[in-house]
C-alpha cells in the first residue's frame, strides 16, 4: 500500500481499466517530448493494454478505493519484441501513471515490486525501453541511458524511445 492505494498483480478482468488508463494518460504526458506526427501514429498502438501482460503474474496495477486505476506496469523475461534472452535479464514493461497522479511514488512502488520479483526469479539485470518523458524517472530509480532506439510498432510506424539497464 501506498497510503490509500492497493497494488496488485492485475489479471484479465483488468483490461478494460488498463485501456482507459492508457489513453488517458500517454497523450497528456508524452506530447510534450514527442512531435504530433509521432503521437498522431503511434498513440493508437501504444494505449492499448496487452493483454498476455496482464496475464502473467508480473504486471501489477495502483488503484484507489473506488477500484479506479491510478498506475500500472510490470516486467517480464522476455523483451518487449518478443524473443527469448538470457534468463538473468528482466525487461520492465508497459509503465503508466495517470496524469493526475503522477510524482505520488506509484510507478517507484510498482517497479520496486517489479525488482524484488526479477531478483527472485534469478534476474540480475532489468531493461527498459524508456520514452522519452520518462527517462528521468528511470534514471532517478537507477537505470542508465544506452541510447536511442526506434521500438517498430508496425511496418513503417516506428516510436523513438531510450533503451535503459540497471543492475539488480
Amino acid at each position: 500500500m501506498v497510503d490509500e492505494i492497493l497494488i496488485r498483480t492485475t489479471s484479465a478482468a483488468d483490461l478494460p481499466a488498463i485501456d482507459t488508463l492508457l489513453g488517458v494518460s500517454y497523450p497528456a504526458l508524452l506530447k510534450a517530448d514527442y512531435a504530433p506526427s509521432i503521437l498522431v501514429t503511434c498513440l493508437p498502438l501504444i494505449t492499448r493494454a496487452r493483454p498476455d501482460l496482464l496475464r502473467s503474474g508480473s504486471y501489477y496495477m495502483a488503484e484507489d478505493e473506488t477500484g479506479k486505476a491510478l498506475a500500472a506496469g510490470g516486467w517480464t523475461h522476455g523483451a518487449p519484441q518478443g524473443g527469448v534472452g538470457p534468463r538473468d535479464v528482466g525487461h520492465i514493461r508497459h509503465v503508466v501513471t495517470h496524469p493526475d497522479a503522477t510524482r505520488k511514488g506509484l510507478a517507484r512502488a510498482i517497479l520496486q515490486r517489479s525488482f524484488g520479483a526479477a531478483k527472485a526469479s534469478g534476474v540480475r539485470w532489468m531493461m527498459c525501453q524508456s520514452t522519452r518523458t520518462a527517462e528521468p524517472f528511470y534514471r532517478a530509480m537507477g537505470f542508465q541511458r544506452r541510447g536511442e532506439i526506434d521500438i517498430l510498432l508496425r511496418p513503417g510506424i516506428a516510436f523513438p524511445a531510450v533503451e535503459m539497464i540497471r543492475a539488480l
